[in-house]
């Protein structure tokens, strides 16, 4: 959707390495345990689009900051990408993933490791579980650090803290509603999977960096409002539409095996919106057979296409983005159009 350029993704790294630098610094004297610990938390950052840094960096341009007089603004960048990289490991563990694109993650890691020490396969998953945990508590701390050090201006600290807390308190709160609506025997409703599917992604994902950016930027209480406002949409509709590539997108634009979802057996807006259709029989015995094979993915996905779900999903993103794009007209013109892009940008992923 938005990237950085190269030069500013440079200046992002390069506030991720110091952060990397220090720990591994700290961690040498500590023995081979705690090296391998950062340097699974640092290949944990490597790689990313980096998409919520150049969320700041933008939304701080739209609002014409000036870089001259921000030099934190990279640091505060950076902390949304370590952000987002602890809530991938923590992620990980949550769904007992121990690999993320076909490469061994922390927890992996060290299962691998455990094992190498003689380690039977429950204790090296004991061990893989706690690398998991502890990685990603040392970087949530570290994004923590960062706004706290950060060369800013004085009274822009409290209110970067105050999205920094909003990011990770209603995302572990949509996380664990996500896993609680996964495995209660009733099912939840539309309403309630809505809400989870906004708290998992909306606030840490885009409310936050882009007000970040705005506050450094000194902008008025009222377009960091309508930024917060929009943020909200922005982020349901990501997550729907991830929803939506879950179940029908190709292996290569889920970045997993195609009908993830569907495999996995879980419960979206997406399958709620079936469950509420005249054709949640057929689509309930489609389902129960997905997790047998590619063949049986394939016929839930038709199930759920005629359904009308899939279309019913399709047009609450659209709705959702047109309430982003009526409130963006309320912003000054180059942020409105930084929204009106994030907008388009949603929309496109659209299987």
């Amino acid at each position: 959707m938005i990237s950085l350029p190269e030069d500013d993704a440079t200046a992002v790294d390069r506030a991720l390495e110091a952060v990397l630098t220090r720990l591994t610094e700290r961690a040498i004297p500590r023995g081979s345990s705690a090296l391998a610990l950062v340097r699974a938390a640092g290949a944990a950052t490597a790689g990313g689009k980096r998409f919520r840094p150049a969320l700041v960096v933008t939304a701080f341009d739209a609002f014409h900051g000036d870089r001259g007089r921000a030099p934190g603004l990279w640091d505060v960048a950076a902390a949304f990408e370590l952000l987002h990289t602890a809530f991938v490991i923590h992620d990980d563990l949550i769904d007992r993933d121990t690999e993320r694109r076909g490469v061994p993650n922390v927890g992996g890691t060290f299962r691998v490791h455990a094992r190498s020490l003689g380690v039977d396969d429950a204790e090296a998953s004991r061990v893989g579980d706690a690398a998991a945990v502890l990685a990603g508590d040392i970087l949530l701390y570290e994004a923590a650090r960062l706004v706290a050090t950060a060369d800013i201006a004085g009274d822009q600290r409290i209110p970067l803290f105050s999205l920094l807390d909003d990011a990770v308190l209603v995302s572990a709160i949509g996380e664990l509603a996500d896993v609680e609506q996964a495995v209660v025997p009733t099912e939840p409703g539309t309403a309630q999977l809505l809400s989870t599917a906004h708290d998992k992604t909306a606030v840490y994902s885009f409310c936050a960096p882009l007000a970040a950016g705005a506050v450094m930027a000194g902008a008025d209480d009222g377009d960091r409002a309508v930024l917060m406002s929009v943020g909200a949409d922005l982020g349901l509709a990501f997550q729907l539409v991830d929803d939506l590539i879950g179940t029908f997108g190709s292996a290569m634009q889920a970045g997993r095996g195609a009908g993830a979802d569907l495999r996995e057996s879980k419960r979206t807006p997406l399958i709620s919106f079936a469950r509420e259709s005249a054709s949640w029989p057929q689509v309930s015995s489609a389902l129960a057979m997905a997790p047998t094979g590619p063949i049986a993915v394939q016929a839930a996905q038709r199930e759920l296409d005629a359904s009308g779900a899939r279309e019913q999903l399709v047009t609450l993103i659209g709705q959702t983005l047109g309430s982003v794009r009526r409130r963006a007209a309320e912003l000054p013109p180059t942020p409105r159009v930084l929204i009106e892009q994030l907008a388009d940008g949603i929309e496109g992923r659209i299987p």
